[in-house]
Parts: structure tokens; sequence; C-alpha cells
């Protein structure tokens, strides 16, 4: 218990600091899966394992200690009360971060579907009369891909095997469920603030992945390269605050990457990354058992 609670934290730290290096020589559709699973997992083990660390002051209540002392029995203790303490403290913040963000996440998707109300139920595209420059992936609800929201100044700007490019980078979002994995990590980055690095990691790389498949669909990734360069250059252009937008993030270094040759899929380090996020699983399930043995004879 002394040892294993801490493991998750540990192993945390560990994952924030290699997300870099994945996100740089790991495929992105492999890197971001991996990733994103390894948060998951290492937000909901470090969870637990302040839950476990709280739990400790179950055995100084005074109906416990009563309790045990009229039989006899001596109360151990686990961890020191400060830390006990502390651990509720970070749990109420960090179930507070939590609501925060699924509110925020509710909102967004709210406000990009109001963009397509009125449109009929079987249009994939949709076009704006705006003066911004932007496109976004809006995802649909259960049972639907979603929709694609293009402003008339992105198109105007942009050449037709340039639109080509980004359609085919819209519909990689939805068809490959982006947006989940953008919330999935985003949740656990609320759990469990030092995952930050592994959020931006993932949003940086969900746009890598449909780069690559808009490379993939209009067979040339110079294509690709050209049209979010041009994108990004046209006037009216601005960066959203959230959603899968088409410039979103990082668009120099996006092109930079096209312009080189693709990343490999590096199984080993991806399955070192993965092996990090089920070793968090193991490390607050070693520290449940061991807090169990330690109040079942006082408690029995």
């Amino acid at each position: 218990m002394r040892v294993d609670v801490y493991t998750p934290f540990l192993l945390s730290l560990l994952l924030a600091a290699v997300s870099p290096l994945v996100g740089r020589r790991v495929a992105p559709a492999l890197a971001a899966r991996v990733l994103a699973c390894a948060a998951v997992m290492s937000a909901a083990a470090t969870a637990w394992s302040l839950l476990l660390l709280a739990a400790t002051l179950v055995g100084a209540a005074p109906p416990v200690v009563a309790d045990a002392r009229e039989d006899g029995r001596r109360i151990p203790e686990p961890v020191p009360e400060v830390v006990a303490f502390a651990a509720c403290a970070l749990l109420f913040v960090l179930a507070y971060r939590v609501f925060t963000a699924v509110r925020a996440e509710c909102r967004i998707r709210r406000a990009l579907r109001v963009m397509c109300e009125g449109q009929p139920p079987d249009t994939e595209l949709i076009v704006a009369d705006s003066p911004v420059a932007q496109a976004f992936a809006i995802p649909g609800r259960a049972g639907s891909l979603g929709r694609i929201l293009v402003t008339s100044t992105m198109l105007g700007a942009l050449s037709a095997g340039e639109r080509r490019v980004l359609l085919a980078h819209e519909r990689a979002h939805l068809t490959h469920r982006h947006a989940r994995l953008c919330t999935a990590v985003t949740l656990a980055c609320a759990a469990n603030p030092v995952l930050a690095p592994v959020r931006h990691m993932v949003v940086f790389l969900v746009e890598r992945w449909a780069d690559e498949r808009a490379a993939a669909v209009v067979g040339g990734r110079d294509c690709t390269a050209r049209a979010l360069a041009r994108a990004a250059l046209t006037p009216g252009c601005r960066e959203p605050s959230r959603g899968l937008a088409f410039i979103d993030r990082a668009v120099t270094r996006r092109v930079v990457a096209l312009q080189t040759a693709p990343l490999p899929r590096l199984w080993p380090l991806a399955a070192t990354v993965v092996a990090l996020g089920v070793l968090t699983a193991l490390g607050a399930a070693d520290a449940t058992g061991d807090l169990l043995q330690l109040f079942e004879p006082a408690l029995a």
C-alpha cells in the first residue's frame, strides 16, 4: 500500500514525458490510439489511488476506533493522515475539473449542431456564408456519421484539388471518430492534470492522422501540404478554440511532416506506451488489495 498506491502518479509523469517522443516517431493513427488509451487508464488509476488514500481515513473515524479499542484490536495506519486529507481535497478539485470539462464539451457539441439546424438530415456538406475561413467536422449523434461545415471564404480560397483535400481531411475525422478520442483524452487530462502533454499530443496527432488519410485519398502529400498552407494563409482565417477544424492545430508542423516520408508503425514503442497504462492500473489494483488486507483483521 505504501508504495503501490503512488505508482500510478509516477507512471503518469513518465507517460507525459514520453508522449512527444511517441508523436515524433510513430505513425499518427497508431500513436493517437495508444496515447489516448494509456491516458484514460492512467487517469482512472490515479483517481482510484486518490480514493484509496482518502479511504484510509475510515480507520480513523471515531466509531471505528472505539469499536476496535473495545475488542482489543489495533487500527493500522497505511499512510499519514495529512496525506489522506490532501487526497480528499484533490478528489474534490479533480471532480470539479471533470465536471467543467464535460460541461464544456457538451456546450461545444451543441454550438456546432446549432450551425446545422434547418439543413436536410442526409446532407453531409454544409456551406456557411461567412468572412471567416474555416472548416469543421461536426460529430453526429448515435447512428449518424456527422457533417462537414465549410465557410464560403474557405471554399473560395482553395482550388478544386485543394477542396478535395479539405473534404477528405474532414471525412477522416468523422470516419475514424476522432472527436471521441479527443474527448476521452480531454477528460483524462481533467482527472489528471499531469497528462496535459499527452492531451496536446493526441489532439495534434488526430490532425496529422486526418492529413495522412487526405493525402492517401487525393494521391499526393504535396497537394495536401499546399492545401493546408493556402488555407492557413487565407485572409480572415483564425483558429477556433475547440473543435476538429482543418487549420486548427500547428499547421507549420503538419506541412513539414507532409513533406517528409510517412512515419513507420513502431509497434514496440506503441506497446511500451500501452504497458505504461496497464502498469498504472495494476499498481492501483495492488494497492486496493493491500488496503483491504491491512483493514481486514481490524474490522473483522
